[in-house]
């Protein structure tokens, strides 16, 4: 069942990028890479996600265990999504700017 709510998550997002990748006037050059543009920000989204549900979940079973190092945990657990969310934007411009511009 899991992965079928995945992959229909996948579906959807796909749907939604390339349709705004679709409506483009038949005058503009053809851009050979924008049409994998909403694969990539699905696969970003996705493996965010994944990432930062993984590391909430470590986290959240670590502090069930030694409850004494429940602020360092949190601590830690937050910048690592911190650092997980910044790679995430920067992957989505990439996916948004760069590949629409080649």
């Amino acid at each position: 069942m899991k992965f079928v709510k995945s992959a229909a998550l996948v579906l959807g997002l796909f749907l939604a990028a390339s349709a705004t990748a679709s409506a483009q006037t038949t005058a503009a050059p053809a851009q050979p890479l924008a049409r994998f543009n909403g694969i990539g920000i699905g696969l970003v989204i996705i493996g965010a996600g994944l990432g930062i549900g993984k590391l909430t979940a470590s986290a959240v079973e670590s502090m069930a265990r030694q409850p004494e190092l429940a602020g360092q945990i949190q601590t830690a657990m937050i910048i690592s999504a911190a650092l997980i969310e910044g790679v995430t934007f920067f992957a989505l411009i990439v996916c948004g700017f760069i590949i629409n511009n080649s």
